[in-house]
């Protein structure tokens, strides 16, 4: 998982969203970055690290504007190049940048089309800098020379057509404001929060409610939700490993149990086949559950390689799951 932020505010806001990714930073430890706007003028500073180490004075006073985002990332997708670390930005149409959590299951196809069709250059290996890619060419036949926000809403609603996965997304248009969406199925978190100033109405996206909380009173105004409970099926509460029981039942630190690794499921997949007794399958958060599968092991608790995942202790039945709603 990663942790994202947003805000528009009627003040410099370089301050809240560091202080805001602090408080996030549980949510990814691997890189950090922050990009603002002042006016039309985009600054950005981003570099692997924890969010201290990669802020020191000197970036936070190049940070001007009063609206930004913000990202701590927890790699998932691409490799650990600072080149990876968000948020990215792109300058047509009309400057966008992104912070991005989650992971798209297509990907690859995705950078093909973009490329072939939309004929757009894809730098790194990340799928985040491939959503962007994918709203800006939505936003671009519907672009006009002064933006709405039904232009908005239409890449959005081209992004869900098109984009398979578990996402949620802070993003910023120079000169306009910021914008927050997630994927059809609600599986990666966003909060909403504004507070009422002197100045005006501030608003703020974030991946966790405390971060809301933290900056100077901001209430939540409402946590962004599907319309209907979804995804329908029991998914994944974490990133890690479905097991049977009895599998890892007399599994110890002394005596870790290995299992093959049969499957990997990603937020947006259908298990291909059910979990098979002596084997694990690697999944995301948000991923559906293998049938046949009685608990989730946290990857930290885990020693992993290409194809097999060591257990060092058992674990109770119906850990790591999110049970669907019956009404």
């Amino acid at each position: 998982m990663c942790g994202i932020i947003g805000i528009l505010s009627q003040a410099p806001v370089n301050q809240a969203i560091y202080d805001g990714l602090l408080v996030l930073q549980h949510r990814g430890q691997d890189a950090a970055g922050i990009l603002t706007c002042d006016d039309k003028r985009i600054h950005l500073r981003k570099d692997n690290g924890q969010v201290r180490d990669v802020f020191q004075e000197r970036h936070m006073l190049g940070l001007k504007g009063n609206m930004g985002i913000g990202h701590v990332r927890y790699p998932t997708a691409g490799c650990d190049s600072p080149a990876e670390a968000q948020p990215f930005y792109v300058n047509s149409p009309y400057g966008l940048a992104l912070a991005h959590n989650g992971n798209l299951t297509n990907a690859d196809q995705l950078k093909d089309e973009l490329y072939r069709e939309d004929l757009r250059h894809i730098n790194t290996d990340s799928d985040s800098e491939i959503l962007l890619n994918v709203f800006a060419h939505e936003l671009q036949p519907v672009a006009k020379l002064r933006l709405a926000p039904d232009h908005l809403f239409r890449a959005v609603s081209a992004v869900h057509r098109r984009c398979r996965g578990a996402y949620a997304v802070t993003m910023l248009v120079a000169g306009y404001g910021i914008l927050a969406f997630r994927d059809p199925y609600g599986i990666r978190p966003l909060v909403f929060g504004k507070r009422e100033t002197d100045q005006g109405t501030e608003y703020m996206f974030a991946s966790e409610s405390v971060a809301l909380d933290m900056l100077c009173g901001r209430c939540l105004a409402n946590p962004i939700r599907a319309v209907a409970d979804l995804p329908g099926f029991d998914s994944s509460a974490m990133d890690g490993y479905a097991v049977r029981i009895t599998d890892i039942e007399q599994a110890s630190v002394s005596a870790p149990v290995r299992l093959k690794v049969a499957a990997d499921i990603q937020a947006g997949d259908f298990p291909a086949e059910p979990l098979a007794a002596g084997t694990t399958q690697r999944v995301m958060t948000g991923a559906p559950i293998p049938d046949g599968c009685e608990a989730i092991v946290i990857r930290e608790d885990t020693h992993e390689s290409k194809d097999f995942a060591d257990f060092f202790k058992p674990v109770q039945f119906f850990i790591g799951y999110k049970k669907i709603k019956i009404f």
